[in-house]
């Protein structure tokens, strides 16, 4: 809920569409690449990497 308030509080403002949809765009990227990294992080630690 916070998250989804910030995520429109933030586009709220912004009036050129372009940047509007090009920051839009990259904060979904950095979000799916953040999911993608934990997801691995995760991974790596359930199946008993060692981090030597």
């Amino acid at each position: 809920m916070l998250i989804r308030n910030l995520y429109s509080e933030a586009f709220q403002n912004i009036t050129n569409y372009f940047a509007k949809s090009y920051l839009k765009t990259l904060s979904w990227l950095f979000i799916a690449s953040y999911a993608m990294v934990l997801f691995a992080f995760i991974f790596r630690v359930s199946t008993g990497f060692a981090f030597d």
